[in-house]
């Protein structure tokens, strides 16, 4: 409850509702085609990489810029996320994400929204590849996240944004093909909502919130693990306050050695 009475705590949920907002927008709108002819994977994969990292740029300082429930999954996992903070950003990323959605359905012409980038499995790609594809992206996706932003190696916000974008690019360009990468459930759902297209829809929360886990369990244990008990990670959890750390003992004053004159 303290931190739901926080003025941060709800400038954090805002900058997630219009940065899943934009992010869907931006990345949805460069997905659709106007003309005919082939898709253009670099193209789409551009925009979602640079969208991501503009929005981690506006609002790394804001709410940490995560506009993705794997994200935040990732975060609470790691106990570097407060449980009611995770919760709030989910239902602001699904609902700004929805928004993102609804603007770019209502600006484009009724011929050129096609299935408005609704992510999708290509013929040839089952469920269960496509679950590994989604997995496989994400968990890279995610490994970079937590290095870019890890203030152990001097992560900020502004250094982590174009590395992250990066990171986005690259799983597009691969995952496109295979299931249009959607690497984030919020922009998977809205289009899936607004177009009322859900086949095969549990793939693309399946993948990305496994993939998810699996870094951050591998990044949080294994590859750089931070020294913090049980009880200080559930404190973040629970999002009290950090314990403040004892003060320094003062310097022992120098011992004088009197000598007395004969």
């Amino acid at each position: 409850m303290r931190e739901l009475r926080s003025s941060s705590f709800w400038r954090a949920i805002l900058a997630e509702f219009l940065g899943s907002l934009l992010y869907t927008l931006l990345g949805l709108g460069a997905s659709l085609r106007w003309a005919p002819g082939p898709h253009g994977v670099l193209g789409s994969a551009l925009a979602f990489g640079l969208a991501q990292a503009t929005l981690v740029q506006a609002l790394g300082h804001v709410s940490g810029g995560h506009i993705n429930p794997a994200i935040t999954l990732a975060f609470l996992l790691a106990s570097q996320l407060s449980l009611p903070r995770a919760l709030g950003y989910l239902l602001a990323q699904l609902l700004g994400a929805l928004a993102g959605a609804g603007v770019l359905y209502g600006v484009t012409p009724a011929a050129v929204r096609g299935t408005l980038g609704l992510s999708a499995l290509h013929p040839s790609v089952g469920p269960g590849q496509g679950t590994v594809v989604e997995l496989l992206l994400t968990a890279q996706f995610i490994l970079c996240v937590f290095a870019s932003f890890d203030d152990r190696h001097d992560g900020r916000p502004g250094s982590a944004a174009l590395p992250i974008g990066f990171s986005l690019t690259l799983g597009h360009l691969f995952g496109i093909p295979y299931t249009g990468a959607g690497m984030n459930p919020a922009r998977s759902f809205a289009p899936a909502v607004i177009t009322r297209n859900f086949a095969n829809h549990w793939v693309f929360w399946a993948g990305p919130l496994l993939g998810a886990a699996l870094a951050a369990l591998l990044y949080e244990l294994a590859l750089c693990p931070r020294a913090r008990s049980m009880a200080e990670r559930l404190a973040v959890l629970r999002g009290e306050p950090p314990a403040a750390a004892p003060p320094p003992e003062p310097p022992a004053e120098p011992l004088e050695l009197k000598t007395q004159g004969l």
